[in-house]
């Protein structure tokens, strides 16, 4: 190549401009792209501004949330809450001079579980009523005086007295052993069986009083004093057996007279014979027979 062909070609190639590539996003997709940052700068600042009024409606502190309070002790919850799922805590107690209310739609159950999760004492409180279920139930006193006690043995009401209001008194179907009954001041004492015997024994004796009043006892059929190893005192101004049945009598034991004398039979059975100069009770036991 000769120097002027050399010339010319540089000449040609320096007359031809530079050629310039475009790098980036232009047209459509640029103003999508930004279309999509606005997007997400909204949506953060709600995000923002609904994570802010959350924390503001549930009262979220660094101590806890709402009525919730994380304290040293445990958990601290003010005010009514409800629970949806099983709570497990080891005490629950309310606040000093506060009550403790539980309450629900359907009934309350306390569960005592054993180590193989069998319930072996349980108190429910429904709407029928309130049930409870164990092997020994006791009732004390703030004192710790034993006021009720019950299990499969016997009942044993550990009170001073035992008041029962009810209009018909009270029926025990078995045998009852007290040291002492009474009635209230004022009040009656009756001691009832209507269609069974009703029996009264001590082994130190039986001992009825009324200081203000009268002692009446009725039966349909029979009625029994029976002391075995001692003795029967009836202790009062007047004695009176108004329905005593008369023993037969004859002329030759006295005069006619309106003295009678008491007399017992061997089976126990007290009647009248008229008495005369000697006791005529051997001679008047036709009501013996």
């Amino acid at each position: 190549m000769t120097q002027e062909q050399y010339t010319h070609r540089n000449n040609v190639q320096s007359s031809e401009e530079p050629h310039v590539y475009k790098v980036g996003i232009y047209g459509w997709r640029k103003r999508c792209l930004y279309f999509f940052v606005l997007l997400l700068m909204v949506l953060i600042l709600v995000n923002l501004a609904l994570t802010i009024w959350i924390l503001k409606v549930m009262n979220f502190t660094i101590d806890g949330m709402g009525h919730l309070r994380i304290t040293e002790k445990g958990l601290k919850l003010e005010g009514d809450s409800e629970f949806l799922q099983p709570l497990y805590a080891k005490e629950i107690q309310s606040r000093p001079g506060s009550p403790l209310f539980l309450q629900s739609s359907k009934n309350v159950s306390v569960n005592i579980l054993n180590g193989k999760n069998q319930a072996v004492s349980q108190l429910v409180t429904g709407s029928n009523g309130v049930e409870a279920r164990s092997k020994l139930l006791e009732i004390k006193s703030n004192t710790g005086k034993l006021l009720f006690s019950a299990d499969d043995q016997e009942v044993v009401v550990g009170a001073e007295r035992l008041r029962v209001l009810g209009a018909e008194g009270a029926v025990f179907s078995n045998s009852v052993e007290t040291p002492q009954v009474r009635a209230e001041p004022f009040k009656e004492l009756r001691l009832e069986s209507p269609t069974r015997s009703l029996f009264m024994e001590a082994p130190k004796g039986v001992h009825i009083l009324a200081e203000a009043g009268n002692i009446q006892a009725t039966c349909r059929s029979e009625m029994r004093l029976e002391s075995k190893d001692g003795e029967i005192t009836l202790d009062a101004s007047k004695i009176k057996l108004p329905k005593l049945p008369q023993g037969t009598y004859s002329t030759a034991a006295g005069t006619r007279q309106k003295v009678y004398e008491v007399c017992v039979c061997p089976n126990g059975r007290l009647f009248l014979s008229q008495a005369g100069t000697g006791s005529t009770c051997q001679i008047s036991t036709s009501v013996c027979l």
